[in-house]
């Protein structure tokens, strides 16, 4: 039987990967824990306390927070939250369960320069979700993404780097390590200590990732409105391809886009990670309150 105890949230991940496909794929009400688990090698009692330390939740509270009925209900109770974000502002309290971001555009010649005299650092640190990789400059995190079994984390600093590709790069795990840190502990989210992120890419670009930073935790919304924020109600499709290319994973919150059904489609670092997400920021949501 595996012992677990030892275990941290960072290494935890390999082992909730799997259960997320498994609920996922069987829905809160089609599951056998006890079965599972033992596939596993764990009592039905250890995975549940794994998900409990992972997420706060119970893994059948966690299926329901990653089901299609919950995305529907966080449409459904809050269609309008892009608009009153903006209302509020940043700052609000409809934010005050998850991250401060302060974030700076690259201006339009070092987007079209590929980054060109701009020097960058990255590394990796463990997270929540595997391994996370960053990319950052002087003024924030430019990238951030993730390893795992299907990508090792050379090629996953790869894909960040490919967004800047004339930039030079050098590796500095101890530096990139407590924004990573920061950005994956509730606990240090603050206004008063924001986490600084740059954006690189397209007016277009820009504005998408810009609306995804008003999207509080634990709701989500949909491409159409999206469009519908940035004043171009028939870019639905467009937006997509914005949100795809987010460079900033989990702090710009593209996961919490879904389809006009609820449906949680495509995300670049993998739907069970997309749905690893939403169940953990609903977690930090629940314990919050």
């Amino acid at each position: 039987m595996n012992q677990i105890t030892h275990m941290t949230p960072a290494t935890d991940y390999d082992t909730i990967r799997a259960a997320i496909r498994y609920l996922s794929e069987n829905g809160p009400d089609g599951t056998d824990l006890g079965r599972f688990a033992q596939g596993l090698g764990l009592t039905e009692r250890q995975l549940t306390e794994l998900f409990r330390r992972w997420c706060g939740l119970s893994p059948k509270s966690f299926a329901q927070a990653v089901a299609l009925d919950h995305a529907k209900s966080l449409l459904r109770a809050k269609e309008s939250v892009l608009d009153t974000t903006y209302e509020v502002g940043l700052s609000s309290t409809s934010r005050l369960h998850d991250l401060f971001v302060t974030y700076e555009a690259m201006p339009p010649g070092i987007f079209r320069a590929g980054g060109e005299g701009i020097d960058m650092v990255w590394g990796a640190a463990p997270s929540p979700f595997g391994m996370a990789v960053v990319t950052a400059t002087d003024y924030g995190m430019s990238g951030l993404g993730f390893a795992d079994a299907d990508m090792t984390i050379e090629q996953a600093f790869e894909d960040l780097a490919n967004r800047w590709p004339n930039a030079r790069f050098v590796r500095d795990d101890a530096r990139v390590a407590p924004m990573i840190a920061q950005a994956f502990d509730p606990a240090r989210w603050s206004p008063e200590h924001p986490v600084r992120v740059v954006l690189i890419g397209t007016d277009f670009e820009v504005k998408v990732w810009e609306t995804l930073l008003k999207i509080p935790c634990g709701q989500a919304t949909t491409y159409q409105n999206v469009a519908n924020q940035i004043g171009r109600p028939t870019a639905a499709r467009a937006v997509g391809a914005a949100v795809g290319k987010n460079p900033i994973s989990f702090v710009v919150p593209c996961h919490r886009v879904v389809g006009t059904s609820g449906a949680l489609t495509g995300y670049h670092w993998g739907v069970p990670r997309k749905r690893a997400i939403l169940g953990w920021e609903a977690g930090v949501v629940s314990a919050a309150h």
